[in-house]
């Protein structure tokens, strides 16, 4: 499973970082390390809460998208 770390600099200075193909996984930080870092750990919190029969063993690869 190959997914995305996309960030971008918010007006007020915050940095959001998403991974699009897993809905709902955003996350702020006051740098974009922190942000990337609070993502990447919802990202595998949610692969890892997937319903059984839904989850299937893989390899992850999550790569950072240019700005």
């Amino acid at each position: 499973m190959q997914l995305t770390l996309a960030t971008e600099q918010e007006t007020d200075g915050r940095w959001l970082a998403e991974v699009p193909e897993l809905a709902g996984v955003m996350a702020y930080g006051e740098t974009r390390d922190g942000a990337m870092a609070r993502a990447e750990a919802l990202a595998f919190r949610v692969l890892a809460e997937r319903p059984e029969g839904e989850a299937q063993p893989m390899p992850i690869s999550l790569s950072i998208a240019a700005e």
